[in-house]
């Protein structure tokens, strides 16, 4: 009997996430091949292109000179990674109301392990469709997820149904959709590998597990053995999170900039909520409750209070400090562009996670 407990693992992919940022910036762009990069006159090449700049042969990684030659009319921007960057803490914060164990990768991408979650149920699929709006509601960007029982799998599936798709491969599946997969599609089969592989014959997951081990490393060396063990669908690498949680918070960017005080505070009650309810499910309480406000020019302004005891767990014990807070901003008088509410200073130590084995998908 194998009493080895089955894992939920959560891949999150950000849609052409630099295209997707000053898409969602500059209305301009929305609905125009986009490419950001380098220079198209010059030698820089793709960070991301926009999926309708996609749909002329344009990649990442490729020439700038070359996606112009394939899309004259794509409009070319430079990349502001520091733009990008605060839309991933956003994100991640995002990701950290549902998991502590988060492996981030790069600023669009994150593997979770909700093996021991009791949130949605226990449903990794919920947890998956629940993160992909809670996103959308937060940065107005998409995302895609794949949810499976590793890492190899879940990353896979989270390419399957692109953009804003998200698809499940169970343990039953796995399997089946393994031995019909690509052989250029496994996990670390770069292009030279894969032209080895194909001209022994191996071109399917199928054809690679019919392969035996002292065979796939007498050519391929000590990754032969990881490529035998992805042919069996086996993947036991750990979504690896070793971060302390040291602050939680939320915060929204509006698709409309803010200008009416009242609408503002309506905002930061529902963000204080939020904050709340991630604070007692954690069973945390903070001192210090900080304040974000990025107004209309980009331009971010955070203010920060104290309390004398760790009170800051509820609801209420944030919206009380909110007068304050605002007091000592500019929202009366400039547009607003984000709001977030962030809690820190935590008292009790958060518990460790429950290891319920509960319904997998």
């Amino acid at each position: 009997m194998n009493d080895k407990i089955q894992r939920k693992i959560i891949h999150v992919d950000m849609d052409a996430f630099y295209a997707a940022v000053e898409q969602r910036d500059d209305p301009r762009l929305r609905g125009r091949p986009l490419v950001v990069g380098g220079d198209p006159q010059g030698r820089g090449v793709v960070a991301t292109a926009s999926y309708e700049a996609r749909r002329y042969g344009i990649r990442s990684a490729m020439p700038c000179a070359q996606a112009y030659r394939l899309c004259p009319q794509a409009v070319f921007v430079r990349p502001r990674f520091e733009a990008y960057r605060e839309v991933s803490r956003q994100i991640h914060g995002v990701l950290a109301r549902y998991t502590d164990i988060i492996e981030p990768v790069g600023l669009d991408e994150a593997y979770l392990d909700v093996s021991g979650v009791s949130t949605c149920r226990g449903s990794a699929t919920l947890i998956a469709r629940d993160l992909r709006q809670a996103i959308r509601a937060t940065t107005q960007l998409s995302a895609s997820a794949g949810v499976s029982y590793n890492k190899f799998l879940a990353k896979l599936a989270s390419d399957l149904d692109k953009p804003d798709g998200l698809t499940v491969i169970t343990p039953e599946q796995g399997a089946a959709f393994i031995a019909r997969l690509p052989i250029g599609r496994f996990h670390g089969i770069g292009r030279a590998t894969e032209a080895r592989m194909l001209a022994l014959g191996i071109a399917t997951g199928a054809d690679l597990k019919l392969r035996s081990v002292d065979e796939l490393v007498a050519h391929f060396g000590k990754a032969g053995r990881w490529y035998a063990q992805l042919a069996l669908g086996e993947d036991e690498r750990p979504v690896q999170s070793s971060r302390e949680r040291k602050s939680l918070g939320a915060e929204t960017t509006f698709a409309r900039d803010l200008d009416d005080p009242l609408r503002i505070r309506d905002e930061l009650d529902a963000i204080a909520g939020e904050v709340a309810g991630d604070l007692q499910h954690r069973g945390l309480r903070g001192r210090t409750l900080t304040l974000k406000v990025r107004y209309a020019g980009f331009e971010t302004h955070t203010r920060s209070q104290t309390v004398a005891d760790a009170s800051l767990g509820s609801r209420e014990a944030i919206v009380a400090l909110l007068p304050a807070l605002l007091a000592r901003t500019e929202v009366a008088s400039r547009p607003v562009r984000l709001l977030g509410l962030t809690v820190s200073g935590f008292e009790t130590p958060q518990p460790e996670s429950r290891m319920v084995q509960l319904e997998l998908f």
